[in-house]
């Protein structure tokens, strides 16, 4: 069954789960999209690599567009899966990018429109690494007065995101 509704698929990082407080007030905007959301848990699996080889082999909901979301090492996830899955958006917080035995050490999206959002304070992963991807990718970037979990940077982060899923949900469906 086909459907043309936008399925948003989120990817926790290493320490979180699937519902954590960030994913739970994303997931809220999405839905006031219209969008239909999914948010594996990952947390069974240390190695980053092994989720993005999870997510790849997963059976999606019926979809008309996919919206990918990541934090921290879901960043990595959705951007190595992206590859494959070919969104039509890939929204990036703090993503886990240039990380010793990660397999892919030069992360490429795969999305049509592609969104990074970073913590000035970022404890766990450099800021620089989130510019350099994103300048790489010619991808928007986000740079807030936040550490790692941007959790005191919330509000915005939602902002940012409300945003970005209008631009991805008002463009034209790609063939």
């Amino acid at each position: 069954m086909h459907t043309n509704k936008t399925l948003v698929l989120f990817a926790h990082g290493k320490e979180s789960g699937p519902w954590g407080s960030k994913i739970k007030h994303l997931a809220a905007i999405a839905e006031r999209h219209g969008c239909k959301v999914l948010s594996p848990d990952y947390s069974d699996l240390i190695d980053a690599d092994a989720r993005v080889s999870r997510l790849l082999s997963m059976e999606l909901l019926p979809h008309g567009r996919l919206v990918l979301v990541g934090s921290s090492m879901g960043g990595y996830v959705s951007t190595v899966a992206s590859q494959s899955l070919k969104p039509a958006g890939l929204f990036l917080m703090a993503p886990a990018f240039y990380i010793p035995g990660y397999a892919e050490q030069s992360p490429v999206s795969g999305a049509i429109f592609t969104s990074v959002v970073f913590g000035w304070q970022d404890e766990v992963i450099p800021v620089e690494h989130g510019i350099r991807f994103a300048q790489q990718q010619r991808a928007e970037l986000h740079v807030l007065d936040g550490d790692h979990r941007l959790n005191s940077v919330l509000p915005e982060v939602g902002i940012l995101f409300d945003q970005f899923l209008t631009t991805v949900l008002s463009a034209r469906q790609q063939a």
